[in-house]
C-alpha cells in the first residue's frame, strides 16, 4: 500500500472545495474566496515558461482549449478559472498532486 502524501490530500481536498464552490455546490457561508472573472492564462504559462504544448500536458487541458483561451476566443469557466489560479500560486503543489493521483 501506498504511504499517502499528507500536503497532497490537503491539495485535493481543496481542489475538490474550490470545484464545488465555482459549481455553486458549497455553502458559501463558509468560504471567503474570490475567483476572478478573467484568468490571464498565457501570463500564468509564460510565468512557468512553458510551451503550450508542455502546459496542457503538465496540468491536463487539452493544447486547443488553451490556445482558444490565450486568443480570447473562449474563456474558462468557472471551476477550470479556480484550478488555474491555483495553479499560477502554487504550480509545484499542483504538479505533485496529480502525481500522487
Amino acid at each position: 500500500m501506498k504511504k499517502k502524501d499528507p500536503i497532497a490530500e490537503s491539495i485535493l481536498r481543496g481542489a475538490r472545495q474550490a470545484l464545488a464552490f465555482a459549481k455553486g455546490e458549497a455553502d458559501v457561508s463558509q468560504y471567503r474566496v474570490h475567483i476572478p472573472h478573467e484568468i490571464d492564462v498565457c501570463r500564468i504559462r509564460t510565468k512557468l515558461k512553458m510551451t503550450q504544448e508542455q502546459f496542457a500536458r503538465q496540468f491536463g487541458f487539452s493544447v486547443n482549449t488553451l490556445r482558444h483561451w490565450e486568443q480570447g476566443k473562449r474563456i474558462p469557466e468557472g471551476p477550470t478559472r479556480a484550478y488555474l489560479l491555483v495553479i499560477d500560486r502554487a504550480p509545484k503543489a499542483v504538479t505533485k498532486a496529480l502525481r500522487a493521483a
